[in-house]
């Protein structure tokens, strides 16, 4: 059942971060939006909404086919929200990027990157998990969210909330950052897209932090072609590093200003928490949610859904009418039962060309569904003949073959 948030239907949980919970959504237009909800210890800080507030308008004027642009926001209320472009693909960490894609890959983050530092944006927790692919090209999404809400990206204990590996030396030394360290982790982020690796390993996120401010990132096996710019993306000096315009023209792409001037405002701001409201913010502790659903993958699920219930349905109605017909038209009821069990192995051949979206459970479920159904197929075709037994006898083998041949 869907829920509504504002003028935008909430149709599936995509996936949760450090500062809220994203949803695949619905605009009022039928448009499909990435909304997302603000965690309740971050709805309570009316200070970092308000700081919120301001950025977004910023926000709004970074544009390009390289970045989920901010469309919409409202941070009044319990359940304040930002809406983005919604983008439809896997995150950079979770697909592998050929050496012959990894230009595209690099010429893309580098104009996302001057995107949004021309319009004043410092992401501040660019990574790969915060890099959509889609179709071969990267689009950046969660920008200026965890710059504005800087202050709630330190825990009580001082330590700091994010991805060691990717954050600047001087984020991880409580620093004042910039734009050059979205310039450091632009690096970083390519580093691990180059070479499959973290730059700066694995380990616990102090072991982490300590390597990015005192040891050299680790790039062997990136292309030689890439080694100067990683270099001077991921200095410990902040200095040393290079602009977003001067990446862009490392790797001869001539920056396009997409500065989206005068957007028209459309933030909500934020009215004071009552003291009924905080008794009413519940606990919650940050942490990623590897779980993802795009659009193709809710769809798949309905037709898995659609295509289950018509076998068993048809199935049994084909079974019950065959029954009936018995006794007056024999022929005609082995006919119904010889049409669905063809119709079930074209059923299966489908499901066969489809391969590439089976799951183990899924492929278990239909085989034991449509095994029932022709199942009950040989009881009735048995009243008939032997002939007609061996007729669907013949028919399961090769259902079942096709059902080993999909798995």
């Amino acid at each position: 059942m869907s829920d509504h948030l504002g003028p935008y239907e909430l149709l599936s949980r995509l996936g949760a971060g450090g500062f809220g919970e994203v949803h695949l959504a619905l605009d009022p237009e039928g448009r499909t939006v990435a909304v997302k909800v603000l965690h309740p210890h971050v709805a309570a800080d009316g200070g970092a909404l308000a700081r919120l507030a301001r950025e977004v308008e910023t926000m709004r004027r970074v544009g390009g086919p390289h970045v989920a642009e901010v469309l919409d926001a409202s941070l009044e209320g319990d359940r304040p929200y930002l809406v983005t472009r919604y983008v439809q693909g896997r995150p950079l960490s979770a697909v592998p990027v050929p050496v012959a894609d990894l230009r595209r890959l690099a010429v893309g983050l580098a104009d996302a990157l001057y995107a949004m530092h021309e319009a004043g944006v410092v992401h501040r927790d660019l990574k790969p998990a915060n890099v959509m692919m889609t179709e071969g090209e990267p689009v950046v999404i969660d920008f200026g969210i965890a710059s504005a809400l800087d202050t709630l990206s330190v825990t009580a204990s001082g330590a700091v909330v994010g991805t060691p590996g990717y954050l600047a030396p001087e984020i991880l030394e409580g620093r004042p950052a910039g734009m050059e360290a979205d310039v450091f982790s632009f690096g970083a982020t390519l580093a691990y897209a180059a070479t499959g690796r973290q730059p700066y390993g694995r380990g616990p996120a102090s072991a982490v932090a300590y390597r990015v401010v005192h040891h050299p990132p680790d790039l062997e096996g990136a292309p030689e072609w890439l080694m100067p710019l990683l270099r001077a993306c991921l200095s410990v000096d902040p200095a040393a590093r290079p602009t977003a315009a001067r990446v862009c023209a490392d790797l001869d792409v001539a920056p396009v200003s997409r500065v989206r001037h005068d957007p028209e405002p459309v933030v909500r701001a934020a009215r004071p928490r009552s003291a009924a409201d905080e008794l009413a913010t519940r606990e919650w502790r940050p942490g990623d949610d590897p779980r993802r659903r795009t659009v193709e993958e809710s769809r798949a699920r309905h037709r898995e859904r659609v295509r289950r219930r018509w076998l068993i349905g048809s199935g049994l109605f084909v079974a019950l009418l065959a029954a009936a017909a018995r006794e007056l038209l024999p022929e005609v009821s082995l006919f119904l039962l010889a049409a669905y069990a063809l119709a079930v192995v074209c059923d299966a051949g489908v499901a066969l060309f489809s391969r590439g979206r089976f799951r183990r459970g899924r492929m278990i479920a239909d085989l034991v569904s449509v095994t029932g159904t022709v199942g009950l197929c040989f009881g009735l075709a048995a009243w008939f003949s032997t002939p007609a037994l061996a007729l669907f006898a013949g028919t399961a083998l090769v259902v079942g073959i096709v059902f080993l041949l999909s798995a």
